[in-house]
């Protein structure tokens, strides 16, 4: 360097400290303005998130009957549950059935749907439009229309089976024909929210890999299993997960449908129903609160161990 570059640096004026303190002004008030715009955010969620979460914990280990005094009773209410209520083994059953028999469908059916919206064919588009419909349907409102589809003597279902000799089959009465009902309706909304998730991780697949394929002799079915479901893992590990606890948290479209009882013989009796009835109908808020517990503990396991494998896979690939 030479002696003139170093004068010019020797006489080059020192930052100035009411600039810098006007900076560090800034910077606070650009954080209290950042603070003030999350606040509402923070307090929604500490008021409809973090506070029913923790009293619900509370409640697991209380008895209450929602009007009078709160009395502790420890760990009495998980201790009755899976000890002495005979509902909880059915519940579970049911749980279990319904989970896998909506699981199943959905995914295949999803797979499916979501690898032929996949195609650059002419007028795709209104059928990906029409098959994302059921996302914008209350779970509620579909199921008073499929409550009316299911009628046994006046229903469309009915109806158009007879036209081919088929007997009016007992969707919402027989306990193992509304199960079966309550799949399908189930399957039917959460179709279209798999079919989106699996679609997008499809449309990510380079297309180099299917021209390999083709060229090393593969069908459209070996490249399917080969190339697709093997770079879609991970968006189809997430929609198995999301569709377990959205049929285990399942209550609305139970409730409409089969009622609040659990259905024919307790035929959809569920964990959502058994909540409940025993918050609002038993008056075991306490109770209820512990079956709502178990069931968070068991979802919880289950996506820390979703999780888990995906980033064991992700590690080893």
């Amino acid at each position: 360097m030479t002696t003139v570059d170093e004068d010019i640096i020797e006489k080059a004026p020192a930052p100035d400290s009411a600039t810098a303190r006007g900076r560090s002004g800034l910077e606070k008030r650009r954080a209290r303005a950042g603070r003030l715009f999350i606040a509402p955010n923070l307090l929604a969620v500490a008021v409809f998130l973090v506070f029913p979460l923790g009293f619900s914990l509370y409640l697991s280990f209380q008895e209450w009957d929602l009007i009078g005094p709160i009395r502790f009773t420890g760990l009495d209410n998980f201790h009755r549950l899976l000890t002495t209520d005979p509902l909880f083994s059915i519940a579970l059953r049911n749980t279990i059935v319904f989970t896998l028999g909506t699981l199943i469908p959905t995914v295949a059916i999803s797979l499916v749907v979501a690898a032929a919206l996949n195609r650059r064919v002419k007028g795709i588009g209104l059928f990906r439009t029409a098959m994302f419909l059921p996302l914008a349907v209350s779970s509620v409102v579909m199921a008073v229309i499929w409550r009316f589809v299911f009628d046994t003597n006046n229903g469309p279902l009915n109806t158009m089976l007879g036209w081919v000799g088929i007997g009016p089959v007992p969707w919402l009465v027989d306990p193992g024909w509304a199960m079966v009902s309550l799949c399908l309706v189930s399957t039917w909304k959460s179709v279209p929210f798999a079919t989106v998730v699996l679609l997008a991780a499809m449309q990510g697949v380079p297309e180099d890999l299917y021209d390999a394929a083709k060229i090393d002799g593969a069908g459209a079915i070996r490249r399917f299993v080969s190339v697709t479901v093997p770079l879609i893992r991970g968006a189809l590990s997430f929609v198995l997960v999301i569709s377990i606890i959205n049929s285990v948290q399942a209550f609305d479209q139970v409730y409409v449908l089969t009622g609040g009882n659990g259905g024919p013989e307790t035929g959809t009796y569920v964990f959502g129903i058994m909540i409940f009835q025993n918050a609002f109908a038993f008056g075991d808020a306490g109770y209820a609160a512990a079956i709502a517990w178990l069931v968070f503990v068991a979802l919880l396991v289950l996506t820390v161990a979703q999780l888990w494998f995906s980033r064991r896979n992700s590690t080893e690939e």
